[in-house]
C-alpha cells in the first residue's frame, strides 16, 4: 500500500467516525425541536391573513370528505406527520390543541403554502377540494393524548 492509499484510508475512517459521531446529535436537536410542549412548531397558524382565517370549508358537511381526506392524508402527510397525524420525527403533531384550535381557513391556508423553513412543502397544486378534505379529516381527528 502506497502512503497515498493509506492517507486516503485514514482520511475516510477519520470523516465516517466523525459523520457518525455527529448523527445522533442533530437526532437529538430535530427531537427537541419537535417536541410536544415545543409550541413554537406551530406558530405559522397565527401568521395565516384573516380573511383565510375565516374562510369556511366547503365540505364541512360532506361525510365522503373525512374519508377522502383520511386517504390523500396518508398519501401525502403521513410520511412526515405520522400515519394517525401524532406527529413524527419530522413533522408536529397535528392532533395538538393549537392545530385544533386552527380555523379550517387557517389549516387550508397552511396547506396551500406550506412552511418551508420548516422543511413543510407547497401543497398549492394539490387540487382545492383535495386539501379541503384533508382539513376535513384534521378536524375530524381526536385531540392528541396527554403525556405523562
Amino acid at each position: 500500500m502506497t502512503t497515498i492509499q493509506g492517507a486516503i484510508i485514514r482520511l475516510v475512517s477519520a470523516a465516517m467516525l466523525l459523520a457518525l459521531a455527529v448523527s445522533p446529535i442533530w437526532a437529538q436537536k430535530d427531537s427537541a425541536r419537535l417536541k410536544k410542549d415545543d409550541s413554537s412548531v406551530y406558530d405559522e397558524l397565527a401568521k395565516a391573513p384573516k380573511k383565510a382565517a375565516a374562510r369556511r370549508n366547503p365540505l364541512e358537511n360532506d361525510p365522503e370528505a373525512v374519508e377522502a381526506g383520511a386517504n390523500l392524508f396518508a398519501l401525502h402527510c403521513s410520511e412526515c406527520h405520522g400515519a394517525t397525524a401524532e406527529g413524527g420525527r419530522k413533522a408536529p403533531s397535528l392532533r395538538a390543541e393549537p392545530v385544533r384550535r386552527a380555523t379550517p381557513g387557517t389549516l387550508f391556508w397552511i396547506l396551500t403554502n406550506g412552511v418551508v423553513r420548516r422543511g413543510m412543502p407547497v401543497w398549492s397544486k394539490l387540487p382545492e377540494p383535495q386539501r379541503w378534505q384533508i382539513v376535513s379529516y384534521l378536524k375530524s381527528l381526536p385531540p392528541a393524548e396527554a403525556s405523562n
